[in-house]
C-alpha cells in the first residue's frame, strides 16, 4: 500500500511538473512573439489566373481560409473553378499567406497586398476589369469582406461562412490582428482569458462565442460591410464547429438593412457544419447570374 501511495504521490508531481513546463513554455512563446514589425513577406501574395475563351470576362476572385496556401489553384477546386469559367468568368486564385513567399501565418495580412494583385489580373485583357466578385471562405469571407468594404471597385461580394469582424491572427500568442491597412493592424476582437479553456480543448466554436461576448470590441472591428459597391451573398452553416457563421451573417445583413443598403442581399442558411456550404456553389452562381446582369451600367456585361 505505501509503495502504490508513493507512486501515484510522484505521478502528481510529475503531472504538475510537467502542466508548470508547458505553461512556462507557452508564456515565453507568447511573451517573445514579434507583435511591433509585420511579418515577414508583409504585402506578398501568390496568384494563379484562370481564364476561359473570349474577352470581357467577369473576374471571380477565390480567397481560402485558415488552412493556407492557395486551395482555389488546387485539384480539389478544379471541378467548381472549371464550371465558372464555362459560365464565361475568368477566375483569380489568391494565396495570401502559407505559401512560398507569403507570409508564413495568418498574421496581419496586408488587404493592400491583395488588392493589388486583384487589379493586376484584372488588367488581363481578356478580363472584364470593371466586374470583380470577390468569394472568400471562413477567414477567407473575412478578407473578401474586408477588402469589398475598403474598396469601392469591387462589384460584389460572396461570404462562405463568414465572420462579422477582424479577428485574432492565427498564431501562437493570438495578440494581433489577422488583417492590416496600409502597415496599420485593423481593430481587431481580441481574445478573452475565458477562452483559454474551449482553445485547449479545441472547441473552436466556444472560443468564438466567448470573444463576441465583448460587445464594444465587436463593434470597433466589425466589419462596415455597408460601404460594399455591390451585391452580398452570405452563405452560412447552421451547425458551424468553427465559429457561429449564421449568426454572424444574420449580424451583418441586419447592419445592411439598418444602413438602407441599395445592392441586393442574400443570406442562404445551409443545415450542417463548417464545410456543408461547399456543396452549395449552385447558389452561388445563381447569385451571380441574377445580380450581375444589374450592374451593366457599371460595367459587368455579359462576357463576349
Amino acid at each position: 500500500m505505501t509503495k502504490a501511495i508513493k507512486l501515484i504521490k510522484w505521478t502528481g508531481i510529475l503531472v504538475s511538473a510537467l502542466i508548470v513546463l508547458a505553461v512556462g513554455y507557452y508564456t515565453y512563446l507568447v511573451l517573445s512573439f514579434d507583435d511591433r514589425n509585420m511579418p515577414e513577406n508583409h504585402g506578398r501574395v501568390n496568384v494563379e489566373l484562370f481564364l476561359g475563351d473570349g474577352d470581357n470576362q467577369p473576374l471571380i476572385v477565390g480567397l481560402g481560409g485558415s488552412e493556407g496556401g492557395n486551395a482555389w489553384a488546387s485539384d480539389y477546386w478544379k471541378g467548381q473553378r472549371d464550371r465558372f469559367i464555362s459560365q464565361g468568368y475568368s477566375f483569380l486564385a489568391v494565396a495570401y499567406f502559407g505559401e512560398e513567399g507569403t507570409p508564413q501565418d495568418l498574421d496581419r495580412i496586408a488587404l493592400e497586398g491583395v488588392h493589388r494583385a486583384i487589379r493586376e489580373a484584372a488588367a488581363d485583357a481578356s478580363v472584364n476589369g470593371e466586374c470583380v466578385t470577390l468569394m472568400g471562405g471562413s477567414k477567407g469571407a473575412e478578407l473578401a469582406l474586408l477588402l469589398g468594404s475598403h474598396y469601392p471597385d469591387i462589384d460584389a461580394v460572396v461570404g462562405i461562412v463568414p465572420g462579422n469582424a477582424v479577428f485574432p491572427a492565427l498564431t501562437i500568442a493570438m495578440n494581433t490582428p489577422s488583417f492590416s491597412l496600409d502597415g496599420e493592424g485593423l481593430p481587431f476582437v481580441p481574445l478573452p482569458f475565458s477562452a483559454t479553456w474551449p482553445l485547449l480543448k479545441g472547441d473552436l466554436r466556444a472560443v468564438w462565442e466567448e470573444m463576441l461576448k465583448d460587445q464594444s470590441a465587436v463593434d470597433s472591428a466589425s466589419i462596415a460591410v455597408e460601404n460594399i459597391n455591390g451585391p452580398v451573398l452570405f452563405l452560412s452553416a447552421t451547425r458551424d464547429e468553427f465559429w457561429p457563421s449564421t449568426e454572424m451573417s444574420d449580424s451583418m445583413e441586419q447592419r445592411l438593412a439598418k444602413n438602407d443598403f441599395s445592392y441586393p442581399v442574400e443570406h442562404v442558411a445551409i443545415e450542417g457544419g463548417h464545410m456543408a456550404p461547399t456543396d452549395h456553389f449552385d447558389e452561388v452562381e445563381r447569385f451571380l447570374a441574377a445580380n450581375l446582369q444589374q450592374r451593366n451600367l457599371s460595367g459587368c456585361s455579359e462576357p463576349s
